[in-house]
């Protein structure tokens, strides 16, 4: 089985951590683990050596060049050394990609070509629930309640002056201005007026040649969890409050600084419990989710549970929300794995 991470995308070393814990905490004796790392500039590399160390190693040092062929005769890692190439045969692929390039349905898409399976959402879902304004767009054919937002392009920027008057208008201040295509909160600004909304906007550009801006709504932060087929059974946790170190869950607060916290499961009544679970189970259908996803959620000072993003990689570091909830629910780490890889066959 490959363990697939890295990635050229932005959350590169979030991909690192989270293929580390999951190597970690694999079914000792039951897989036999193939690490394959790509580089942030693309190139993929095999790792022959000890899997204990994923998150340290030296990649130019130990890896040596081996792609996933499409050609489904093949079925396996072309592992090129000199002028020589070796067919390694491949029976799974967990892609333990983070947002673009991995988390956006182009890696599945290499799987279904290669005729092999793989851990998480196929092509489709993948392409949904990374792109915020299709997952948006989703939820209000649902009839989910969500935070309100504007998209723009790239082109659009060019008019600064009317984005800061769609900004003003139709969403307030404060605000949040994103790139629509990454997770782990990168390229994420908060803005409080107009002076910063625009190196907000040339800065969430720099990740995505889309932006969406988005009403800040002020309130407590939830995550649930899932398991399951979108054309059969889906399994919800309980809720899981999220305290930032921080003005905002950003990368930081997940990733770089020690005082963020989790609660779980989160001190809120047993109805909002519910209607994060229903709400999570209908997104996770509607998009066409298969194996695994984190749904995300506020509730504002009204009571009200108000949808804001599904994602279908999560992170599986040792202090990510999703596999916690599923520990909360009696499911190991090590169990957790072992599902997902059976749910994929």
């Amino acid at each position: 089985m490959v363990v697939l991470f890295g990635g050229a995308g932005p959350e590169h070393e979030v991909s690192k951590m989270s293929a580390a814990a999951i190597v970690a905490n694999m079914p000792e004796d039951k897989y036999n683990v193939i690490p394959v790392y790509i580089t942030k500039e693309g190139e993929w590399l095999l790792y022959d050596g000890a899997v204990d160390n994923l998150n340290t190693i030296k990649w130019n040092r130990f890896g040596t060049k081996a792609v996933l062929s499409p050609d489904r005769s093949d079925k396996g890692l072309l592992r090129i050394v000199n002028d020589k190439v070796k067919v390694v045969p491949v029976d799974i692929v967990f892609p333990v990609l983070h947002g673009m390039y991995g988390e956006d349905g182009t890696i599945q898409g290499l799987c279904e070509l290669a005729g092999i399976h793989y851990v998480g959402c196929d092509v489709l879902s993948s392409a949904i629930c990374i792109d915020k304004a299709a997952t948006k767009s989703l939820a209000k054919s649902l009839k989910i309640k969500q935070v309100e937002s504007l998209v723009f392009s790239a082109a659009d920027a060019a008019d600064f002056k009317k984005i800061a008057r769609s900004a003003r208008y139709k969403i307030g201040y404060p605000c949040f201005v994103k790139p629509v295509k990454t997770g782990s909160s990168i390229g994420i600004t908060k803005v409080n007026d107009k002076t910063e909304l625009q190196g907000a906007v040339d800065h969430a550009l720099e990740f995505d040649t889309r932006i969406i801006i988005e009403k800040m709504v002020t309130g407590r932060e939830f995550s649930c969890a899932l398991l399951g087929h979108f054309n059969g059974e889906v399994v919800a946790t309980v809720a899981g409050e999220i305290l930032a170190d921080g003005d905002f869950y950003d990368y930081d607060a997940k990733y770089v600084k020690s005082g963020s916290k989790t609660v779980i499961p989160a001190d809120i009544s047993d109805e909002q419990h519910e209607k994060i679970k229903e709400i999570s189970i209908k997104i996770f259908k509607g998009a066409q989710c298969n194996g695994l996803a984190r749904a995300d959620f506020f509730i504002d000072e009204a009571g009200d549970v108000i949808f804001n993003e599904i994602n279908t990689m999560p992170g599986f570091t040792k202090i990510s929300m999703f596999p916690m909830l599923w520990e909360e629910m009696g499911i190991s780490f090590s169990d957790l794995i072992d599902r997902l890889i059976l749910m994929s066959i």
